[in-house]
């Protein structure tokens, strides 16, 4: 067994896009799991969770939502490449849609059998797919942030679901938490929510320390949140 990586390019609105795929190279076919990525854009942090998809068995695929080559260094950055999608939750949806088409279109994945996870603004990329009808099985938010597209209001989620939040984390408070699960009870959705007290926004990525910007890295959550996660690609993937 090797875990092989590849860069793959697509396309959507004339935008050229790069997803970072992990594999394992003794499967011919295998489930397949998108990682969305934080609002700086696909970085190493992503590339590392499709590694560890890899690892588990699933075909991991870092998808790109900003654009080849694109990233935010700074704040004032990372929150002018987020913004647009964040107000156009259509475009966003679209462009998602056009990540599971590529992931799809990959001859050693199993086009039937897809995941979708997410950190951050990924988070809200991952519940957004679920939202919208795409084709996946299951859909994981870590620290995402909760707000509703507005355009999805009276749909079902078919997909399952599940966040894992900081119940500290200034980014999506108490009432954002209470709001989502109403919305996802509503949608009819087979939800779950783990909430880890004491715990910040980007409690997974091991660089965030910056309490007063409420990102700080807590092991605990990640540690549980990542094994809770197995648990639950196991139970939609098989």
């Amino acid at each position: 067994m090797a875990i092989v990586t590849e860069l793959v390019e697509y396309s959507h609105n004339g935008d050229t896009l790069e997803a970072f795929v992990a594999l394992d190279d003794s499967k011919s076919v295998a489930p397949g799991v998108l990682v969305c990525h934080a609002w700086a854009g696909r970085s190493a942090h992503e590339e590392d969770v499709a590694r560890r998809l890899a690892e588990l068995g699933y075909v991991g695929i870092a998808v790109d939502v900003y654009g080849k080559g694109v990233h935010g260094e700074t704040t004032e950055e990372c929150n002018s490449l987020m913004t647009p999608f964040v107000e156009d939750r259509a475009m966003l949806q679209d462009r998602l849609k056009a990540a599971l088409t590529t992931a799809q279109g990959l001859d050693y994945v199993q086009t039937d059998n897809i995941a979708v996870c997410g950190y951050c603004f990924g988070g809200l990329c991952a519940l957004d797919m679920a939202r919208s009808g795409a084709a996946v099985k299951g859909a994981a938010s870590f620290h995402g942030l909760f707000m509703k597209p507005g355009n999805t209001d009276g749909q079902k989620i078919s997909a399952k679901v599940i966040a894992f939040h900081g119940w500290d984390d200034p980014m999506a408070k108490p009432e954002d938490v209470m709001n989502f699960t109403q919305e996802m009870s509503a949608a009819e959705a087979d939800w779950q929510l783990h909430a880890y007290g004491g715990t910040m926004h980007a409690f997974t990525n091991t660089q965030a320390n910056d309490p007063d910007f409420g990102t700080v890295y807590s092991a605990d959550a990640d540690q549980r949140s990542w094994a809770a996660f197995k648990d639950f690609l196991r139970e939609v993937l098989g």
